[in-house]
């Protein structure tokens, strides 16, 4: 009966944990699973990348190559995957070449399988030297249409970014849905439309925030979807993904079947659920406010918590209105990291300062300088002049930036054990010093 068979990607490592524990569960706590895992027939399994390292390093006192060499150990069945941020890699701004090319060859030495690629600004030269690493190191490599909704964002512009991406060498397409925007009736036309325009694999990722994404996955393997993103149910829903038990007994007997094991994620579902009896989790709902504002669940909690320090939480409304504002000026960025946080973090100093734009963050200065990008809209004029003197870059960000390598090496020497503490270093300086200090005297 079965004529498409679609894969499944399981989250629980990575975004999973990313979405409802702000990144912390522990690699001890991850291995009492993963022989399960590993037989159950995934795609592959998202289990680096995205905040994972900078958590490691901050706040688990982990070693993040550690983890992902002890992951690759344990799962030698199936792919491992990761995300990664285009130029700007795992960190908040954009790094040298030397760096992304380092980078990338070592996370696929140390045992990363496929590399999902994507700009905030789906600005296709911050993706092109990702792209072009990861193929020299022979890994696969995805890259991703980070899809938003907006007066400017439309089928036809996904459908000529894909095809730029495949001319650049992607070896398959990831629609990426952070913020669970996409609908079970715009899902189909975009998929058929991408199946028409790149002869390349395609992969849905979406969030269930908004309650929807089941639905759009369903109507996106319809359409002919090759691989959609979930997590095992104890980590899923909410700001994460769709269950994936519940994914695959959807496909089961069905001309989509995923073949994946029902009885091994059972098991592991039981493991799962005992070990997150030590650990503090969200309470799981659907935020449909998300339908309207557009604001990423993720962004909205982040806001919240920094009113909440500041004892201004009656002013959280006002922000989420000033948000779409901010966003329509800058030229509707899609809201991912790092534009998510530069977007909320501008609302915020707007609404509390009650004059606009009178404080600027560094990070929003070189958003509007062209230093993240070139924005997918035009920046309002006059929020251009009140952020910045002169005209904007026009070139390649990454074009002016001096190899760092070197300079990253000699200033860690005493602490080096492997060569990839000189890239820990240079991703985040600070507490990677602290780190890497501290192992060298234990």
């Amino acid at each position: 009966m079965i004529e498409k068979r679609v894969g499944i990607t399981e989250t629980l490592f990575r975004d999973a944990h990313q979405s409802l524990l702000a990144t912390r569960l522990k690699l001890e706590d991850m291995l009492e699973i993963t022989e399960r895992i590993d037989r159950a027939g995934f795609h592959s399994l998202e289990v680096w990348g995205g905040a994972t390292f900078d958590s490691c390093l901050r706040y688990l006192n982990e070693d993040p190559w550690e983890r992902l060499r002890v992951l690759r150990k344990r799962l030698p069945k199936t792919k491992l995957q990761m995300l990664l941020r285009g130029q700007n890699l795992l960190g908040y701004h954009q790094y040298p070449d030397d760096v992304v090319d380092a980078f990338i060859e070592k996370s696929i030495e140390n045992g990363i399988d496929i590399i999902r690629v994507f700009d905030a600004l789906n600005d296709t030269r911050n993706l092109e030297r990702s792209i072009q690493a990861t193929k020299r190191a022979g890994g696969h490599c995805q890259a991703a249409l980070v899809y938003t909704v907006s007066p400017i964002h439309n089928v036809e512009g996904y459908l000529s970014l894909a095809k730029e991406l495949a001319q650049l060498g992607a070896d398959s397409i990831c629609i990426k849905d952070m913020a669970g925007l996409l609908r079970p009736a715009q899902v189909g036309p975009l998929v058929s439309g991408l199946k028409d325009a790149v002869d390349l694999p395609i992969q849905l990722h979406s969030h269930y925030t908004s309650g929807l994404a089941s639905m759009t996955y369903w109507a996106g393997v319809k359409a002919g979807v090759d691989v959609i993103d979930t997590a095992l149910s104890p980590l899923a829903l909410g700001t994460s993904q769709p269950p994936t038990e519940s994914l695959v007994a959807a496909l089961e007997d069905t001309p989509y079947d995923s073949g994946i094991d029902l009885a091994l994620l059972n098991e592991a579902n039981k493991v799962m659920q005992r070990i997150l009896e030590s650990y503090k989790r969200p309470m799981i709902k659907v935020d449909t406010e998300v339908l309207v504002s557009q604001i990423p669940g993720g962004m909205l909690s982040n806001l919240r918590a920094q009113l909440e320090q500041q004892k201004m939480g009656d002013r959280y409304d006002e922000i989420v209105a000033e948000v779409p504002r901010v966003r329509r000026e800058l030229g509707y960025p899609p809201l991912v990291t790092p534009m998510s946080q530069i977007v909320g973090v501008q609302a915020l100093f707007n609404v509390i300062t009650g004059s606009r734009y009178s404080i600027k963050s560094k990070e929003m200065k070189d958003y509007v300088k062209g230093l993240y990008g070139r924005p997918p809209g035009e920046i309002d004029e006059e929020v251009r002049r009140q952020v910045i003197d002169g005209e904007p870059m026009t070139s390649r960000p990454a074009d002016s930036l001096e190899p760092l390598m070197g300079k990253g090496r000699a200033e860690v020497e005493e602490f080096i054990q492997q060569e990839e503490d000189v890239l820990t270093y240079i991703l985040f300086p600070e507490i990677a010093k602290k780190f890497l200090a501290k192992r060298h005297d234990s």
